[in-house]
């Protein structure tokens, strides 16, 4: 009979590496001169009124989608999404939006942008 070795005391390997990864500082809220350079220049170059809509990516942050009055979309990323939504909050040209009907209808997609996110296969 084969003998199993036993399980050490404490919490499962997974529980460690999450609590070890764990950040215990606070992330700034404020956005940084670049992102609100990058924003200001969108909004400067596709008219205004121009959506911002903040959704969260992950570990890496949050991803503010901008969607100018032409429908040229562009995008900023930040550490997380306070900072999306002050980074909204300081220009005056962009308006806080949701990814409904209005937003997505103002959006332009040409045709090659649709060969880009469709794949390898439809470029093909």
């Amino acid at each position: 009979m084969q003998r199993v070795p036993a399980r050490a005391v404490g919490p499962a390997p997974y529980t460690v590496a999450v609590a070890e990864t764990e950040s215990t500082e606070k992330t700034p809220t404020e956005p940084t001169k670049a992102q609100l350079s990058a924003a200001r220049g969108f909004v400067a170059e596709h008219g205004t009124p121009s959506k911002a809509v903040v959704e969260r990516i992950g570990r890496l942050g949050a991803r503010v989608v901008l969607v100018g009055a032409d429908g040229a979309m562009g995008d900023v990323v930040v550490p997380n999404a306070e900072t999306g939504a002050a980074l909204v909050e300081a220009i005056d040209a962009l308006e806080s939006a949701e990814w409904d009907s209005d937003t997505v209808n103002a959006t332009v997609i040409g045709a090659e942008h649709r060969r880009t996110m469709a794949g390898p296969r439809a470029r093909a």
